[in-house]
């Protein structure tokens, strides 16, 4: 891969664990995206906004919505015992993105690389 491509797949991968790192007890849901947006929009990426981390429950996508961007402070109180997807989505160009005809492939809106890690 080029640099440029190996230096977003790390930066992806840091953006999850440092939104992994803000999960804790009391912190809220944008503590957990305002740690992702940060760290990768300070390399020079953006983050993918159509896209987010969900609950697991007996339905596999289910509430809260954990978005990959955002203020601290805001949103849902996490509490002991959510179970909750991260899996950023971060871009070298535009955060924007468009799903394809077949409805299920997601691409950037201008063409350029993407990387996603995901971890429950």
């Amino acid at each position: 891969p080029s640099p440029v491509a190996k230096k977003l797949v790390d930066v992806t991968y840091e953006s999850m664990m440092l939104g992994i790192a803000a999960v804790k007890p009391g912190a809220r849901i944008g503590d957990i995206g305002a740690a992702i947006q940060e760290y990768a929009e300070a390399h020079g990426f953006s983050v993918v906004r159509d896209f987010v981390g969900h609950g697991v429950n007996t339905t596999f996508h289910t509430a809260p919505q954990i978005p990959h961007y955002g203020t601290r402070g805001k949103g849902k109180k996490l509490r002991p015992g959510m179970v909750f997807t991260i899996e950023p989505m971060i871009n070298l160009g535009t955060w924007k993105t468009k799903v394809l005809d077949d409805g299920w492939t997601a691409v950037t809106l201008d063409g350029r690389l993407s990387a996603q890690f995901e971890h429950t």
